[in-house]
């Protein structure tokens, strides 16, 4: 736990299983710096296709764009796959149109199929930006971090890390929430989330016609039990028993956080329902408002830009119980199948173009990052965390947790020393005011140490437009009067380093000024 004290690369998507993830993981690796005393950098593309049956041709296109988004350069490739993951690398030296490129930010992207991948690269000196306005002392927040989406031996989870590479056989790892908690708290976590499959509890990847009920329900019940028991023996660490909701497959992957009874569509062989709740397959706005009405908080899990989360007929289709329910949207996550345990793993997925469709829906969700762990390595793959804000002096508790969530009061950060927070006329990230007149965004940004800005964004957008989130401003301290109307605003900070970090959105319904 932290007190506040003021003062972009790859797709690995989830698990690995034919009936539900046999999916395209397209990972890009984009140095942000180039190699010393040179702007040279080899790029590194990574494509598979786990569980492949057939050998598959996947066409890919690499591009260096400007930072307005003009395309400079471009690479193609068709590769293909016929087992275990190809490596393509592409060598830059630095040069654009045989000139050396001029100092500045650059995008590198990344587009497989129907998946892209965009980060930021550095080229040259770079101004840094202002120092940040921390103005939130004393701090009314207490800062806890963590990761917010893992398995364990009740789904797919707990590979041995000697022997890890994918998704395990449902049910087949004995290291379960219990030493998965036990780990993270060992480890320095505040928080651990374990978000089992919900079709799994079968003991399948697919549906167990012999399975019974009961057993179903009971291994769920086991879960929230050893939530409960680990954290009345460990008080500063919160342990939380969830389920990841959906298979990829014309569907999309999404946390419920806070249910009390497993979720799920799949009956054995007798017709009887091998869950709780019972929530029809791929039926998102069943779903939500099944959500909504229990009120349950979720997050959505790895996004992509279309095909999935599906509302009539729109990939992240907006709902009213969506908006209710869905309190956080994955923007980084780190290769689910890492075995790294010294927080060293290169290969990371973005999604922020994803997060940003959905907060141009309507959604009003706050950006996370997580590891989505299968193996038993839970929070310690990357840097990454998610941090949560509580109110200083708050007991560690999960009802103050989930209050924090549907707050979203949440940043993301690829460093665990830095933290985000943003506010709006003093209003805190996550907030929804109504404003009159000048709005000033403040960006309050604290370096770990040896660490820097780089680079800092605010951006803005609507909610309902279904358009483009803009970039607004390059500083920390930004003020502007709205147009009359809907906003929202969240700031991105990139460090010297790469790790980027972003804030929660603050909503604004701007009010023309009274006479």
């Amino acid at each position: 736990m932290r007190i506040f004290s003021p003062l972009l690369l790859c797709l690995a998507i989830g698990s690995a299983h034919a009936t539900d993830h046999n999916e395209l993981d397209a990972t890009l690796l984009a140095p942000y710096r180039g190699a010393a005393g040179s702007e040279a950098r080899t790029f590194t593309i990574v494509l598979e296709r786990p569980e492949l049956e057939t050998p598959q041709t996947v066409a890919w296109r690499f591009d260096l764009a400007g930072a307005d988004g003009r395309v400079l350069n471009t690479w193609r490739g068709a590769q293909l796959l016929s087992g275990p993951p190809v490596t393509i690398e592409i060598a830059w030296d630095g040069r654009l149109n045989q000139a050396a490129a001029s100092a500045g930010t650059y995008r590198a992207i990344l587009t497989a199929d129907d998946i892209e991948q965009s980060w930021e690269i550095a080229v040259g000196p770079l101004t840094a930006p202002a120092p940040a306005p921390l103005s939130l002392a004393p701090s009314p927040w207490q800062i806890v971090l963590g990761n917010l989406h893992s398995q364990t031996g009740h789904s797919d989870g707990g590979g041995d890390l000697a022997s890890c590479h994918g998704a395990q056989s449902p049910q087949s790892s004995l290291l379960g929430p219990a030493q998965a908690f036990e780990y993270a708290d060992r480890h320095g976590l505040d928080f651990l989330v374990a978000s089992e499959h919900n079709h799994m509890y079968d003991g399948s990847t697919g549906t167990n016609a012999n399975a019974e009920p009961r057993s179903a329900r009971g291994l769920y019940q086991a879960g929230l039990a050893a939530a409960a028991d680990y954290n009345r023996a460990h008080p500063g660490f919160l342990g939380i028993y969830a389920t990841e909701w959906g298979v990829i497959d014309n569907g999309g992957h999404l946390n419920i956080f806070n249910a009390p009874g497993l979720p799920g569509w799949e009956k054995n062989g007798a017709g009887d329902l091998l869950a709780d709740i019972d929530t029809p397959k791929n039926d998102y706005a069943a779903l939500y408002a099944t959500m909504r009405q229990r009120g349950w908080i979720g997050q959505f899990n790895h996004p992509a830009n279309s095909g999935q989360f599906i509302v009539d007929g729109k990939a992240l289709g907006y709902t009213p119980d969506g908006d209710a329910a869905m309190v956080l949207c994955e923007v980084v996550n780190t290769n689910a199948f890492s075995t790294s345990e010294l927080e060293a793993e290169a290969r990371r997925s973005i999604y922020e173009g994803a997060c940003n469709q959905a907060l141009e829906a309507g959604y009003h969700v706050a950006f996370s990052t997580d590891q989505d762990n299968h193996c038993a390595n839970w929070g310690m793959s990357y840097t990454n965390r998610t941090g949560v804000l509580l109110r200083a002096g708050q007991p560690f508790t999960e009802n103050a947790f989930f209050d924090a969530l549907r707050a979203r009061r949440v940043f993301a950060t690829m460093d665990k020393t830095s933290t985000l927070l943003f506010t709006a006329n003093g209003r805190i990230m996550g907030e929804r005011f109504v404003n009159r007149g000048p709005l000033q965004l403040l960006a309050h940004y604290s370096a770990g140490a040896g660490k820097s800005a780089a680079t800092v964004a605010v951006f803005e957008g609507v909610p309902g437009r279904n358009g483009t989130v803009t970039a607004l401003s390059d500083s920390f301290d930004t003020t502007i009067t709205p147009s009359v109307g809907e906003h929202f605003y969240y700031a991105r900070v990139t460090q010297t380093d790469g790790n980027i970090l972003w804030s929660a959105p603050v909503w604004v319904s701007q009010q023309a000024e009274r006479r």
